[in-house]
């Protein structure tokens, strides 16, 4: 099984109640190789609700307690990350999960891009607190972004070799 961001393939747990569906994931979403995750969901977070951002930091620093994060209120938010994080990884080793596709950009999922932590939109390299996490797991992280037919179908495959042995 893939785990992949619960708002790419269709499911209404983005900041503003939306999704960001992507339509090469949306199709082979109907193989039933992924399971969908939402971090911010698992950690109880309200939908909707305010948007957030690690402050100049990265996920890895975060879960080193080096960094933190805030909503747009100024609420500190970085235990929400971090228990939606490891709700995740339960779930991943549970069905020996060894990928990933996340949702780049965001606080919980970026895989190669977060945002600044100044709500301006702009990022700066680094991983979210779950894609860090993940990572340091040995779960191989991609992004949204990097899919292709190519790349899936070969993702795929080696999910099916995998449950064979």
């Amino acid at each position: 099984m893939i785990l992949i961001s619960a708002c790419l393939v269709g499911h209404r747990v983005r900041f503003d109640g939306g999704v960001k569906t992507n339509d090469l994931l949306m199709k082979y979403n109907e193989r039933g190789r992924f399971i969908a995750v939402c971090p911010e969901c698992f950690a109880m977070l309200p939908i909707p609700r305010p948007p957030m951002e690690l402050q100049r930091t990265s996920g890895e620093k975060v879960l080193a307690g080096k960094g933190h994060a805030l909503d747009k209120n100024g609420q500190d938010t970085t235990e929400y990350l971090i228990t939606g994080a490891e709700k995740v990884l339960k779930i991943a080793e549970a069905y020996h999960v060894r990928v990933a596709i996340l949702k780049e950009r965001s606080p919980s999922c970026g895989t190669h891009f977060v945002h600044t932590g100044k709500f301006d939109g702009k990022t700066m390299k680094g991983m979210g607190v779950c894609a860090a996490l993940l990572e340091a797991h040995g779960i191989k992280v991609y992004s949204d972004e990097e899919m292709t037919v190519g790349r899936l179908e070969s993702l795929l495959s080696e999910d099916k070799l995998r449950d064979r042995d």
